[in-house]
């Protein structure tokens, strides 16, 4: 029950930002290591859905732990969990940076 309600409360979150231009970027641009808060999933409904029940929910925070060999596919660690994502699928989820980890971090 509480995730379905975590679900609906995503989803009705996500279209009321949808159209919402922050002056952010898209989680693909973003380097491995560096942090950011997602703002905005410009996805497919189910696609959209299926990203926020893993923790791409609007106001959460991001990183990028790891990349692949020339960059595609990124994996992305939010709550706790890691999901590797490819970059057609990333430039459409929109974030806020909050900067990157100090040297030796």
């Amino acid at each position: 029950m509480e995730m379905q309600l975590k679900t609906i409360f995503n989803l009705m979150f996500w279209r009321h930002k949808r159209h919402h231009n922050g002056g952010g970027c898209a989680l693909a641009d973003l380097g491995v290591g560096e942090r950011a808060v997602v703002e905005a999933l410009e996805l497919a409904e189910p696609v959209a859905e299926h990203l926020m029940n893993l923790g791409f929910v609007p106001g959460l925070e991001v990183t990028v732990a790891r990349s692949g060999p020339g960059g595609d596919p990124r994996v992305y660690r939010v709550e706790g969990i890691e999901v590797a994502m490819r970059r057609d699928v990333s430039r459409h989820i929109h974030v806020q940076m909050l900067g990157s980890p100090a040297f030796g971090d």
